[in-house]
């Protein structure tokens, strides 16, 4: 059997003074958090919550130098599925196509090839991921969910 990326190879890629790693020990959970939890797809995340995310995911961090500038995670079965989430680079670091180059070290990551079904939701990034073939779903009507969409809700929390 191939080996995981939960193994803990580590995959890096270097572009002038950016680089992108699969690297857990590099990602700074403040600047991760930080950024999540004021998203609109993960506003309010509990610090814990976005920290057990990552110890559960394949992640890529985008590093100028030792700062943390952007962040991308996988959940997969690495054999047939993968959902691409919580993709985002910091405001500072935007024009440097580092969002593109992200797409194109995750899609090229070797623990992820051959899959038959990529997922991702997004609210405005649509013209960046059909660049990578990514399109509205072909079939909706078979799709499901389960959406607690206040479970972040501190409000909320004390009713459950």
């Amino acid at each position: 059997m191939p080996a995981s990326p939960q193994s803990g190879e580590v995959v890096e890629h270097r572009r002038g003074d950016f680089v992108i790693s699969t690297d857990r020990a590099r990602i700074d959970l403040d600047v991760v958090h930080g950024f999540l939890q004021a998203s609109y797809w993960a506003e309010g995340i509990p610090r814990a919550i976005v920290a057990r995310s990552i110890v559960n995911s394949l992640c890529f961090g985008i590093y100028d130098d030792s700062r943390q500038v952007g962040f991308a995670r996988v959940i997969s079965d690495y054999a047939t599925f993968a959902y691409l989430g919580d993709v985002f680079v910091i405001e500072s670091a935007r024009g440097h196509g580092l969002g593109k180059w992200l797409m194109d070290v995750i899609l090229q990551h070797p623990a992820l090839q051959g899959l038959r079904r990529w997922s991702l939701i997004t609210r405005d990034a649509h013209g960046l991921y059909a660049k990578f073939g990514f399109a509205n779903l072909e079939k909706p009507q078979n799709w499901m969910e389960l959406h607690h969409a206040s479970v972040y809700d501190k409000s909320a929390a004390g009713q459950r």
